[in-house]
This record gives C-alpha cells, sequence and structure tokens, in this order.
C-alpha cells in the first residue's frame, strides 16, 4: 500500500499526554476511574472509538455514494471495552450501534452496514484480532 496520508502522534503511556506530529492533538491522558485512574483526561479506548465511530460513518458515506443512497442523517456510536484476557494481559472489544434514518431501514439498511464493514480501514484492520459487533439501531 502507498500511503496517502501518514498521522504521527506521540505520548509517554496513560497518564500524560498524546501529542499529533502537526499539534492538532494535545490531550491530557489519565486512566479511567474504572480502572484505578482518576479519570481527569481522555484515554485510549475512547480515541480509539472516536477513530472508529468517524471512520466507520465515512465508509457508510462512501458506499451510500457508489449506491446512491443518501447517508447524511446515519451516525455511528463505538464502544470500546478493554478487559483481561487469557494470557493475562488485557484485550480490546469493540460495539459499533449504527443508527440509520428511516429510509434505510430494513434489508438495505444492513446490507449497506455490511459493505460499509467490508470496507472500513478499522474494521479491516480489527477484524479477526477483536469482536466487533454490529448493531443497527
Amino acid at each position: 500500500m502507498s500511503a496517502l496520508y501518514t498521522a504521527a502522534a506521540t505520548a509517554g503511556g496513560r497518564d500524560g499526554r498524546a501529542v499529533s506530529s502537526d499539534g492538532q492533538l494535545d490531550l491530557r491522558l489519565a486512566m479511567p476511574p474504572a480502572l484505578g485512574g482518576d479519570g481527569a483526561g481522555t484515554n485510549p479506548e475512547q480515541l480509539f472509538a472516536a477513530g472508529y465511530a468517524a471512520c466507520f460513518a465515512s465508509a457508510m458515506g462512501l458506499v451510500g455514494r457508489q449506491a446512491k443512497v443518501d447517508t447524511k442523517d446515519a451516525s455511528v456510536t463505538a464502544e470500546v471495552g478493554i478487559g483481561p484476557d487469557a494470557d493475562g494481559g488485557f484485550a480490546l472489544s469493540v460495539t459499533l450501534r449504527v443508527e440509520l434514518p428511516e429510509s434505510l431501514s430494513g434489508e438495505s439498511g444492513r446490507r449497506l452496514v455490511e459493505q460499509a464493514h467490508a470496507a472500513c480501514p478499522y474494521s479491516k484492520a480489527t477484524r479477526g484480532n477483536i469482536p466487533v459487533e454490529i448493531v443497527i439501531e
């Protein structure tokens, strides 16, 4: 693959800062209270959720344009969970909640979401690596 764009960010861990190479992203990082932190900053799971939701929504737009279907009123919420795995480390899981407008209800909406899941770079990266559940609402 020849990259059209490369994002770069630097972080020193879950407590500290995350800064992009262009300075557009500059966030305080903190462990969430559920993991023993004070929650006074964002965390990697929130950043991953935001990126996945945005990417999936964009993939739906691409698929919709190709099918001449309007997806502008659709939205995606990504829920990223973290918990212990069988190896003594941690693992992620994702639930994508896709809210479709009434005009995309039923089989046509389900097909659009499946095609977006096949096209989305985040879905491709996670496929076979972490569980991803898609809920159409």
